[in-house]
This record gives structure tokens, sequence and C-alpha cells, in this order.
């Protein structure tokens, strides 16, 4: 009796949240909605379902699809090696200048991902900053490359993991390393016994995002990598380059990405709703 009663109120409430919506919010918002799904249902419904088995089987589209998997998954895994200790950097240590560090780490977030392959030529390329010296002294060239796709897309997708990893970080009670430490643990065994199995679901969250971003990305690839098939040809370069010589193909390519966004999204839909 006593829970009704605790819960009476509170049903009450909820029920007058949802009803009686203005209209001048619920047209705008119907408007918006239209906007985000309308685009999605064209592409299913201008699908070639007949034709798509051999779209999805031809030797252009599946080695499009086997360059994105590859290169996405080794920026998915470069971001973690160097994006875990500086999203732990950023969250344990208290150093001058963090907050410019953080803004810095977060750049390509709103960065053009087009300037963000000019940056990467200007600092990579043969002539580059640091390219000069790779091509020099290693005989190392990295623009046009595989490599270089696998750089472009670390560049633009590691500040999604860094920020997802730096909040579960700050969410983690540090006490529990600190009591690590006390027992004779150095830091980095802290660390690594006892933080990241706290963090991993920030990590595992994180890396989904970066490599679904890796999957998908086009400007910076483009720029820093050129568009060679087989070489350098991704998903979604292989989607611009196929609508406009054969959009059925285009579609086909489109309709792949739209799945694997989707699988994306249903994989972190717990992590999501429990946030909320």
């Amino acid at each position: 009796m006593t829970e009704t009663l605790k819960s009476g109120p509170r049903r009450g409430r909820l029920r007058k949240s949802t009803r009686g919506v203005p209209l001048p919010l619920l047209v705008p918002a119907l408007a918006g909605l239209a906007f985000l799904v309308l685009p999605l249902i064209a592409l299913l419904v201008r699908t070639p379902w007949r034709t798509l088995p051999d779209q999805l089987t031809s030797p252009e589209v599946w080695e499009a699809l086997r360059l994105s998997l590859f290169c996405a998954t080794a920026a998915t895994a470069l971001s973690l090696v160097i994006g875990v200790p500086l999203a732990w950097l950023l969250a344990r240590t208290d150093f001058p200048g963090r907050r410019l560090v953080r803004a810095l780490v977060t750049l390509p977030l709103v960065l053009p991902p087009v300037v963000g392959g000019v940056a990467l030529l200007l600092a990579l390329g043969r002539n580059g900053v640091v390219g000069q010296w790779l091509d020099s002294w290693f005989g190392i060239t990295l623009p046009f490359t595989t490599a270089g796709v696998v750089l472009a897309e670390t560049f633009v997708a590691m500040p999604f993991l860094v920020i997802s990893v730096e909040g579960t970080l700050r969410a983690a009670d540090p006490r529990y390393e600190e009591a690590a430490t006390t027992l004779g643990a150095s830091r980095f065994t802290a660390f690594r016994r006892v933080t990241l199995p706290l963090i991993a679901p920030g990590i595992a969250a994180g890396a989904v995002l970066a490599w679904a971003r890796a999957l998908g990305e086009f400007g910076a690839t483009i720029t820093f990598a050129g568009n060679f098939p087989g070489r350098t040809q991704t998903m979604p370069l292989a989607v611009y380059l196929a609508l406009q010589n054969d959009p059925a193909a285009a579609i086909a390519l489109s309709l792949v990405l739209l799945a694997v966004s989707i699988a994306v999204l249903a994989g972190l839909r717990d992590r999501w709703m429990t946030a909320s």
C-alpha cells in the first residue's frame, strides 16, 4: 500500500508529461523525425533487392569491403594502443596545459575531414614536416598507401575512444588504484590489474564507436590516401565512385554501411539506456 501511494504521484507526473503536447513543439518534432528517417526509407525503397546479391558479390565490392574492414580494425587497434593511455593521462593526472591538450584531442571531432587530410599530408607527406625524414631515413612513404588509410581513419576516430575512456575513468573510483599502490603495486601494475578491468565497458564502447567512425571515413582518406582500388579504396570511396557510374552498386554499398551502423547502435543500446 505504501509503495502504491509513493508511486502514485510519480505515475501522475509521468501521465501529465506525456499528454497535452503543445502543437508548436509537436509539429517541428515530427518534421525533424521525418527529415532524419525519410532518406533511410528512400534508401531501402530504392534498393535493387533482386540484383542485390550480385552487386554485393562482385569483386570490386568485396575488395572495398575487405579493405574497409581491415583498415577500420587496424585503426581501432592503433587507437586503443595510444588512445587509452592518453585518456588515462587526461583523467588521472594534473599537468600544465591539460585543458589545451584536451581541446587538441577533441579537435578532430569538429575539424572538417578534408582539412584533417590536408594536415596529415603536410605532416606525413613525402615533403611533410615529419614525412620527409621518414622518406629519407627509412624509405617510408605513407600517402596513397593502405597504411595512409589506417592513419587517416585513426586521426578522425581516436577522439571518440579517448572521450569515452576518459569519461569512464572519471566515473571510476580512484581509491581502488590507490589501495593497489599501497599494497606494493606499481602505477602501471595497478592500471593493468585494477583500472583496466574497471573501465573495460567504456573501452569497448569507445572502440566500437571508433571502429564505426573509421569505417565511414571519407574526406581525410581520399585527401591523404587517394582512391586506388585494392589499395586505398574503402567502402565510402567506392560508394562515391559508383554513384557516378553505377547507382545500383552505390545503393548496395550504402545498404551495407547502413547495416553496420544499425549493428553498432544495437550493440551500444544497453550502455546508452543505462547511462540515461
